[in-house]
């Protein structure tokens, strides 16, 4: 027995050992999506808001719901119809995709920034997950916490005196929450890799966010405006997201007198996100402001 191990020991000890292969620095191992690593970013993201549910869902669910409770019975203009319905249910759905989309923006505008302050952005930028696939994760959380936001909203409004809820066209429900909610995810991606600090994302959000989203038709028509706030009114892309999510359960819109005219500004705001998808790539890819 001794003879035959030790015999064995010296053929295997004549061949030379061949070194283990290592793939090239930079080439990648994984050459398909990683869906293992981006459902797993998703989760960690959908499980962060989701901790602290009071904060990130119902909150901004009341703090919106208080403006239906400001504008209906404070300002007393539950009994005043626009566009053949009442104010409350006139409101309703601009305050839901409004909220929805704040939310978005809220949600993806955090982790990196977070990552950038306290010093754990690696923990971003070292698993195996190409840009676009860490940008679809972080995308998908922020219209997954949007998503609940809605429901949420819907939920209290539904309960409201006067409010009616009613789908007209479920298309334009789904593809403008959508659109609006994908298209503030990017933006606050895109915020949180150009902020240094939690300031500047407050600056974006007090000084473009909010302005842009309470001054697109959310308490209004804007046929009620001077022509030159029309016009302005019309190059604010949060006006199309609002006025095509409200003609989903009002079948009316101020968008224009037809359907195709909504039609044109659900494609518009597709192509949007789509330029916008492309820009936050290109700058994850770049490494500004992420990669010292």
């Amino acid at each position: 027995m001794d003879d035959q191990t030790n015999s064995t020991d010296l053929l295997h000890a004549d061949r030379p050992i061949q070194p283990r292969q290592f793939p090239a620095k930079g080439e990648p191992i994984i050459h398909n999506v990683n869906w293992v690593g981006l459902g797993t970013l998703y989760m960690k993201e959908v499980r962060r808001f989701f901790k602290v549910q009071t904060q990130t869902i119902w909150a901004p669910a009341i703090t919106t719901m208080l403006f239906l409770v400001i504008f209906t019975v404070a300002m007393g203009r539950g009994d005043r119809m626009i566009l053949g319905v009442n104010f409350a249910t006139f409101v309703a759905p601009g305050l839901i995709v409004m909220g929805m989309m704040q939310n978005a923006f809220a949600n993806s505008s955090f982790s990196f920034l977070a990552g950038k302050v306290q010093g754990t952005i690696i923990d971003f930028l070292m698993p195996p997950l190409s840009e676009a696939e860490l940008m679809a994760a972080m995308v998908a959380a922020a219209v997954t916490r949007a998503l609940l936001v809605g429901l949420a909203l819907s939920l209290a409004m539904l309960l409201w005196p006067g409010v009616s809820l009613s789908v007209a066209h479920p298309w334009a429900v789904v593809w403008f929450g959508l659109v609006g909610s994908v298209f503030l995810a990017l933006l606050g991606l895109l915020s949180s890799i150009w902020a240094e600090k939690f300031d500047h994302n407050a600056a974006v959000t007090n000084f473009v966010i909010a302005p842009l989203s309470l001054l697109s038709g959310t308490f209004y028509v804007i046929s009620n405006l001077a022509p030159a706030f029309q016009a302005i009114s019309r190059v604010n892309p949060f006006f199309y997201v609002i006025s095509g999510f409200r003609f989903g359960f009002l079948g009316q819109s101020d968008i224009g007198d037809t359907n195709l005219a909504v039609l044109h500004s659900a494609l518009g705001m597709t192509l949007v996100d789509a330029v916008l998808a492309v820009v936050v790539y290109l700058v994850l890819r770049s490494g500004w402001k992420l990669k010292g």
